[in-house]
């Protein structure tokens, strides 16, 4: 891990992020849309084993995408430490450490949920603490990429206030739909901006 980042130029990590979050939102979707949708895990254990079994490939593959994508978000944390490094090597520690805390959380969860040690009521509050460590990502983020001086604020103030929208995951609003696919569409589209502007500027990032 540690040679991946001191061989990685800023200009390669920022195409390893723009990549890597791009390819997760497609298997995201995969996942969520196609592998998981109509599949309901009732609340026990089990009840959950029982709809594993019944549905033990098509569970796995979905397990094996998500797991495939918390990879990538570590590969991200790892990469945007590379690129905003040259900023402030403090605050793209911070940035990195908290990606890496909800990629490990997530997966701890998810370990816990395919073996049965939790429940999905159990694996909400562990997927609800990984949450919160990303949302603090974001603002970091957010803030590492306003402070910086080479990448637009605008890009650091929009992930700013996306970061505030992940309040949505820890208070029940009971928000209408359309207010709520906003929220959502704040949150894709503040790192999403990110990810091209890094692959297409790449070349004009500073080096360590």
């Amino acid at each position: 891990m540690k040679s991946f980042v001191t061989n990685l130029s800023s200009s390669k990590a920022a195409m390893v992020v723009g990549i890597a979050f791009i390819t997760s939102i497609f298997i995201v979707t995969l996942v969520d849309d196609f592998l998981l949708a109509n599949f309901v895990v009732p609340g026990d254990t089990e009840a959950l084993a029982s709809d594993i079994e019944a549905n033990s490939r098509r569970f796995g593959l979905a397990v094996f995408g998500y797991l495939l994508v918390l990879a990538l978000d570590s590969i991200i944390g790892l990469a945007l430490y590379v690129v905003l490094k040259p900023a402030n090597k403090n605050l793209a520690s911070l940035t990195a450490v908290l990606r890496l805390l909800y990629a490990f959380t997530l997966t701890i969860g998810l370990f816990a949920l395919v073996f049965q040690i939790i429940d999905v009521y159990g694996y909400a509050s562990v997927k609800l603490t990984g949450y919160i460590f990303f949302a603090l990502h974001i603002l970091i983020l957010g803030y590492s990429v306003f402070k910086s001086a080479y990448i637009p604020k605008s890009l650091g103030v929009l992930l700013i206030v996306a970061s505030f929208t992940y309040i949505v995951f820890f208070v029940d609003f009971q928000l209408p739909e359309t207010l709520a696919v906003i929220i959502m569409s704040t949150m894709a589209i503040a790192e999403l901006s990110l990810s091209i502007w890094l692959i297409v500027k790449r070349n004009r990032l500073p080096e360590n």
